[in-house]
């Protein structure tokens, strides 16, 4: 079944100048990368020449001193001095007055005479301030403070040693508590001291068989003829079944 046409196939030739193969073709050219580089490789291998004053050219190089710092402070770096009015910085009045605000913020120098001149300070012996320093360090110094007694001796009956007697008796805490000691060893019942009454009278007081009467222990006599007792009469024998 499929022989002749399988035989057609290879027989059929289609015209190169058709209108599918020439669309074809022009698909292919459109999207082809070579072509489509192909007018860039030839103008490279050309070259080109452009001379050093084109405007491209001219215009890159004020873009680049625009952008450039050096060129952009060039002026202000040679215009630097002349405008002061001085042969040096060191004869201008304001940067003289700036190093001189500046010696006067340092510490060091500020400093630099005290530290050269401390060493050099000679004071004579003989100064007021030096003796009345000694007079101080006298007066404060616990060695010429006390100045001890000599020995001497005193007579036992003399009224001050008396009276300093006295005195020591009277402070003495062994001397003011003898009169108690006769009563270490006795002894003594604390029945009837006033701490054990008072416990007493408070435990009778607390004690609820004492506070409360028992019903029981009541004497009392219920009366035979009290309405009471007569409707409660009446009402057992209306309950009773005897």
């Amino acid at each position: 079944y499929t022989e002749a046409w399988d035989a057609d196939k290879k027989s059929i030739h289609v015209m190169p100048d058709t209108p599918d193969i020439l669309l074809a073709k022009a698909n292919a050219a459109n999207i082809s990368n070579k072509r489509y580089v192909q007018a860039w490789e030839e103008a490279k291998k050309k070259g080109y020449d452009m001379r050093a004053d084109a405007i491209p050219i001219k215009t890159a190089k004020a873009s680049r001193d625009i952008a450039s710092d050096y060129k952009y402070k060039e002026t202000h770096e040679k215009e630097k001095g002349h405008y002061i009015g001085c042969p040096s910085a060191k004869e201008d009045p304001k940067l003289a007055w700036a190093a001189r605000a500046m010696a006067l913020q340092n510490d060091r120098l500020y400093k630099k005479g005290y530290n050269d001149s401390k060493t050099q300070i000679h004071i004579p012996v003989d100064a007021l301030s030096v003796q009345a320093a000694k007079e101080c360090q006298n007066l404060v110094s616990d060695i010429d403070y006390r100045q001890y007694l000599h020995q001497w001796t005193c007579l036992p009956d003399q009224n001050d040693v008396i009276h300093a007697r006295q005195a020591y008796d009277l402070q003495s805490d062994n001397v003011y508590k003898s009169d108690l000691e006769w009563l270490r060893g006795i002894g003594w019942l604390t029945e009837g001291s006033v701490d054990v009454v008072k416990a007493k009278r408070a435990q009778e007081l607390l004690n609820d068989r004492l506070y409360r009467t028992r019903p029981e222990q009541l004497k009392f006599t219920s009366i035979t003829d009290s309405p009471d007792v007569v409707l409660a009469k009446t009402n057992a024998m209306q309950l009773s079944d005897v």
